[in-house]
């Protein structure tokens, strides 16, 4: 990777860890239960549906356990999950703030599309980076540092249009 100036990981907020934890658990104690008192045996599609629920959530929260921000001199990269990657050019940026994530314009953490139109990846209601791109939808993504990340986008911007 082309000299990487800035790397980040954001691990999903606490509160999330608390609510798939305790769901997670609730379905093992049930599952358990089921297992346990032989309720099993007279209806076995009990596990046949609590194994997968189980399994399908621990899975989820595996993959969305956190956000990885790399920051490069041509890129910046942010990963949420297998499937979630965004890739914006610096070249492409327009403008960097820091924001909140709020419940009310994301509805929620994951990724989500707020209600100011952006794409957001966030772990929790707390801070993050709205990049505002030349074209195309703002992109919001939760950081531990975000004023950090703003300005070290904004010196390359400026060293990229010294250069120009």
């Amino acid at each position: 990777m082309k000299s990487v100036v800035y790397v980040e990981w954001v691990p999903v907020g606490k509160l999330m860890k608390a609510l798939m934890g305790f769901f997670s658990f609730l379905i093992l104690c049930i599952l358990l239960g089921t297992i346990t008192l032989g309720v099993a045996v007279k209806h076995p599609f009990l596990i046949a549906i609590l194994a997968p629920v189980l399994t399908f959530s621990l899975l989820l929260f595996w993959n969305y356990r956190g956000i990885r921000i790399l920051l490069n001199r041509e890129k910046l990269l942010v990963n949420y999950g297998v499937f979630n990657h965004k890739a914006i050019p610096i070249i492409n940026i327009e403008s960097c703030r820091t924001v909140k994530a709020s419940f009310w314009r994301y509805g929620g953490v994951g990724v989500r599309l707020g209600t100011d139109g952006s794409c957001a990846y966030t772990t929790s209601f707390g801070d993050a980076v709205k990049v505002t791109r030349k074209k195309g939808k703002p992109f919001v993504f939760s950081s531990s540092n975000p004023h950090k990340i703003c300005e070290i986008i904004s010196q390359m911007k400026r060293t990229t249009n010294h250069i120009a």
